[in-house]
């Protein structure tokens, strides 16, 4: 074999893995060469922008542009209120949607998930009221509050139930809010004796905002985020696309990498799977 053929075969060989990526993704998406993700950044570290340059960043920010680097095109990043992402789904407004959401049977009703990390809902309060909120069961009574957009305030209400009510306390006012901010908002302004998030993004605020926020227990739910797709031929080949590129990155240690980089290590999935939220 001369030195020519054998530098043609090396760059078929560095050039296939691209091709090969490429090939998997619908032809619509190939020919836009782009694929729309809908998102909110007002999730950090998992999603916010930054405030130096006004950017979106994080780690959903990361590890989508990687998704897109694998597979030869584009991510363009579209700003969407939570409640209207798997709407926009299925009208075709997005292709995908990674904003850090639960995989829940209910959803999968409409929408296939690639789950990418593992959340759970804490409760957690401020500086000035943990003194009286030592324990879990310190809650029972007190007015709780969570994003009225997510699955947190059905959750709240299922372990009142089990926790609370069923021992012979008062249950919990549960008062969903706008979002996660409004929730922090009231929590300070102490309209909410305590508040849900996700335990991924706790040791975030401690960092931002120290000796405001004190975790209450551990959390509450065991939860996998995902990425939905539509259910159609195209959703389902878009998806399979990217579970593969997660798979690439998941092999060669770049999607571990991302979530050392966020102190998200222990959010990070042994093994990328599909639709095994509870």
């Amino acid at each position: 074999m001369t030195l020519t053929s054998r530098s043609l075969l090396a760059a078929l060989a560095f050039c296939l893995p691209a091709a090969v990526s490429a090939q998997e993704l619908p032809a619509r998406i190939k020919t836009a060469g782009k694929i729309i993700v809908a998102t909110q950044p007002n999730y950090p570290p998992i999603i916010f922008k930054d405030p130096a340059t006004n950017t979106l960043t994080g780690l959903d920010i990361e590890i989508g542009e990687a998704i897109g680097k694998e597979l030869g095109v584009a991510i363009e990043w579209q700003e969407t209120a939570f409640a209207q992402m798997l709407p926009s789904l299925q009208t075709g407004r997005v292709d995908m949607v990674m904003a850090g959401m639960s995989d829940k049977p209910a959803r999968r009703e409409t929408a296939d998930f690639i789950d990418y990390f593992s959340s759970g809902a804490q409760f957690y309060t401020i500086a000035a009221l943990a003194s009286g909120l030592k324990t879990m069961e310190d809650l029972c009574g007190k007015t709780v509050g969570a994003s009225r957009s997510t699955s947190w305030p059905a959750e709240m209400e299922a372990w009142s139930k089990e926790n609370c009510v069923a021992k012979g306390k008062p249950a919990l006012t549960i008062v969903g809010t706008e979002g996660s901010i409004d929730a922090r908002t009231q929590l300070k302004t102490q309209r909410l004796q305590a508040a849900v998030q996700g335990s991924e993004v706790m040791p975030y605020f401690l960092k931002l905002e120290p000796n405001t926020y004190v975790p209450i227990g551990a959390p509450f739910t065991d939860v996998r985020a995902g990425i939905p797709f539509v259910k159609t031929p195209e959703g389902n080949q878009l998806r399979d696309a990217v579970k593969g590129a997660l798979d690439r990155l998941k092999a060669k240690g770049s999607y571990d990498a991302i979530f050392v980089k966020y102190g998200l290590s222990s959010s990070a999935l042994p093994k990328i799977t599909v639709n095994e939220g509870k």
